[in-house]
């Protein structure tokens, strides 16, 4: 039953980046779009899971909101250090605005992660009850929209070619089946499952706050374009509230 709803996300993940892909002659709305659903799944899905699942706390801090300070320290080195590399080898397959095109695959392979931790909570909620399984399945269906638009997104964003920006699309949409069918043989800790969710939230918000959302504003400042941030953000709450 886990693999079969999981299906569900799968379809929903390539329809996210098919409408990625279609509207490039808009490409300031997208990115605004994008920004604002990293931002509503980071605070309003990704942490408050984290927190309920690795609450404990490392020196009065909880340990989900220390990893999601590493996460964002760490999308910001890693990102960095490629940018650095790639101007000391003349920068052949840097974007001329200086964006280093793994950067955008590195983001992408963690949202392809992340989607494998969807599947897993499919399965595992299953396990659990067929009525816990069916509220976290509506849960990761619809906001895998919001993962498709985005992996297909940050890959192009950054340079890659589209092929490659498919080929990541592909790996997360498949991803949930996988994780949802891996959980007849293994299963996460909670609070290891916690602190994953929290360093991957940091990640994403490095994306979405110094890189997405900067480059939305910076040709096509537009009241149009923090429309779309709003609605993206508005969106993922819906759906937070919907499955709750």
């Amino acid at each position: 039953m886990a693999v079969f709803v999981a299906l569900g996300a799968f379809l929903m993940t390539l329809a996210g980046g098919w409408t990625a892909q279609r509207v490039t002659d808009r490409r300031h709305l997208v990115l605004g779009l994008a920004g604002g659903l990293m931002l509503g799944v980071v605070g309003l899905d990704l942490l408050p899971e984290a927190l309920e699942a690795a609450g404990e706390e490392v020196f009065g801090v909880p340990a989900a909101l220390l990893l999601f300070v590493a996460g964002f320290l760490l999308a910001h080195l890693v990102e960095r250090l490629l940018a650095a590399r790639q101007a000391a080898h003349g920068g052949e397959e840097t974007e001329a605005d200086g964006r280093a095109p793994e950067v955008g695959l590195t983001a992408a392979a963690a949202m392809v992660g992340h989607s494998a931790m969807d599947g897993v909570a499919i399965g595992a909620a299953f396990q659990v009850g067929g009525g816990m399984g069916t509220a976290v399945a509506l849960a990761v269906v619809a906001h895998d929209f919001a993962d498709g638009f985005n992996t297909y997104t940050i890959t192009s964003l950054y340079g890659n070619a589209r092929r490659r920006a498919l080929a990541m699309l592909f790996a997360d949409a498949a991803a949930p089946v996988v994780g949802a069918a891996s959980t007849a043989f293994v299963t996460i800790p909670e609070g290891l499952l916690g602190g994953y969710l929290g360093l991957f939230g940091g990640v994403l918000l490095y994306l979405a706050a110094a890189e997405i959302l900067p480059e939305a504003h910076h040709e096509h400042p537009a009241r149009s374009t923090l429309l779309c941030t709003v609605a993206g953000a508005a969106f993922i709450w819906l759906v937070v509230g919907l499955a709750g």
